[in-house]
């Protein structure tokens, strides 16, 4: 068995389209924005999830990314920020 060494030898082997590309980098910058705004309000994992009334390690695992969020929960730490969703079109890039 040969290990990938790079993404783009990942992404060959798990076949990994442009569509699912695009969905990871919104989550990567969804959890990155969601991350930053706890921060900037001084809060900790473990406040979060006090206010959220969840446990602490389920905001480490959305900020790690070790799973995809649910989008119940994801509202639920975005609502106790301040902040929600909101969808947009996506931009096109120019062929």
């Amino acid at each position: 068995m040969i290990m990938a060494t790079t993404w783009k030898d990942v992404r060959s082997e798990l076949h990994i389209g442009a569509e699912d590309e695009a969905i990871i980098a919104l989550e990567k910058d969804l959890i990155k924005t969601m991350v930053k705004i706890r921060e900037e309000q001084g809060l900790s994992q473990a406040q979060l999830a006090k206010m959220c009334n969840v446990k602490q390690p389920v905001i480490a695992r959305m900020e790690t990314a070790v799973h995809s969020p649910q989008i119940d929960s994801l509202l639920k730490v975005l609502t106790q920020l301040g902040y929600t969703l909101k969808i947009e079109p996506l931009v096109k890039k120019s062929v």
